[in-house]
């Protein structure tokens, strides 16, 4: 009798028994349950943005996103009209945030500025992610040599002064774009997000799930894609927020000490010039407004993140968890002295009362 010892041999139909349908059948459906589980785990990491933090912080941000997108509709002005018979007005009806040294309407510059400003920070922030996961992921996964060589270039990029360099890159050009700017940025901002996704590998390759994926030959970007990246969801999501807040700081810090031209209007060129112009602190509504929008902009990224960091700590979790039930029953859990709600006793009948009583007895 012979018996079967390789794949092919194992996966060979019987001889007029039908199998080769069988095989297709089975392949078929465990492709599609394959598919299913990478759809189920890429839902359930969504759910990290369920909690009220990311939430609150998704809706701040979106508002931003809506500025940017219909900015021409919102603006009532163009963002360079200048109205000479009308500079360093007061906030009014007819200019909502006041004007500028030459007539322009600060509202507008602000409405205008928002496109700027998340334009570099998205597109900073996806190709420092990108690089991220691709360094990171394959660092953690791989070992010998390889693992350390991705591993010390990520740290040689983890300990270059970031903000100097940049200023070097882009003082090479004369009016560098948008596009160059968030490379800068980009490039420069994803060493840590490697590093933590490098760590969080490293635990799950040896996990059992990915071992039986190996042992069943599945092959190297399947393992990465299907298995890993669904784990890593929170992980990824956490990073991506975290350089957003770094490109959009970085960017309005150079615009602001003058790095980026002036023409490329964002939050951080509207406070330069009023920095350049001495609008500190009479004219108040040219640097104000620009300012709590770099602040209402980093607080949406910060309850995002938070709300990322509760939904994978599973103590963060727990403790979130306990502290919304205690608001809902009226509990105070910052409180020193924790009010007690005395339970109510039951209604006992006299005699029932003094068969509860103990007897007292006497000794001689």
């Amino acid at each position: 009798m012979n018996v079967p010892t390789t794949k092919q041999e194992l996966l060979a139909p019987a001889p007029g028994a039908g199998a080769p349908e069988t095989v297709a059948v089975l392949t078929e459906d465990r492709g599609r349950g394959s598919r299913r589980t990478f759809w189920s785990q890429l839902l359930a990491s969504l759910a990290m943005f369920g909690n009220p933090k990311s939430a609150t912080g998704l809706i701040i941000l979106g508002a931003f996103v809506l500025v940017a997108v219909f900015a021409p509709w919102i603006a009532p002005y163009p963002p360079t009209a200048q109205h000479l018979d009308q500079t360093l007005e007061a906030p009014s009806l007819q200019h909502l945030l006041g004007t500028t040294h030459i007539g322009e309407d600060v509202f507008s510059q602000l409405v205008y500025g928002t496109r700027g400003v998340l334009l570099v920070g998205f597109l900073a922030t996806i190709m420092a992610t990108v690089v991220a996961i691709v360094v990171g992921v394959t660092a953690g996964y791989l070992r010998g040599w390889k693992s350390e060589a991705l591993s010390a270039l990520a740290n040689v990029f983890l300990v270059l002064p970031a903000l100097p360099l940049i200023i070097i890159v882009a003082s090479q050009f004369q009016d560098p774009p948008l596009w160059i700017i968030a490379a800068v940025l980009g490039l420069t901002g994803w060493a840590w997000g490697a590093r933590v996704l490098r760590a969080q590998t490293m635990s799950l390759r040896n996990r059992d799930f990915i071992q039986a994926a190996r042992a069943n030959g599945e092959p190297l970007h399947r393992i990465i894609l299907v298995e890993m990246l669904p784990n890593l969801m929170a992980i990824i999501a956490s990073s991506f927020v975290g350089t957003m807040t770094a490109a959009v700081l970085g960017l309005t810090t150079l615009a602001f000490i003058g790095v980026i031209p002036v023409s490329n209007l964002n939050w951080g060129t509207i406070l330069f010039w009023a920095q350049q112009n001495n609008a500190f602190p009479d004219y108040w509504w040219w640097y104000v407004p620009a300012g709590l929008c770099i602040a209402l902009l980093g607080v949406a990224l910060s309850l995002i993140n938070f709300g990322i960091d509760e939904y994978v700590n599973p103590r963060l979790r727990s403790a979130g968890e306990r502290a919304r039930a205690l608001k809902k029953r009226g509990i105070d859990q910052n409180a020193a002295v924790t009010a007690v709600r005395p339970a109510a006793l039951p209604v006992s009948s006299p005699a029932a009362g003094a068969a509860a009583e103990p007897e007292s007895t006497t000794t001689a």
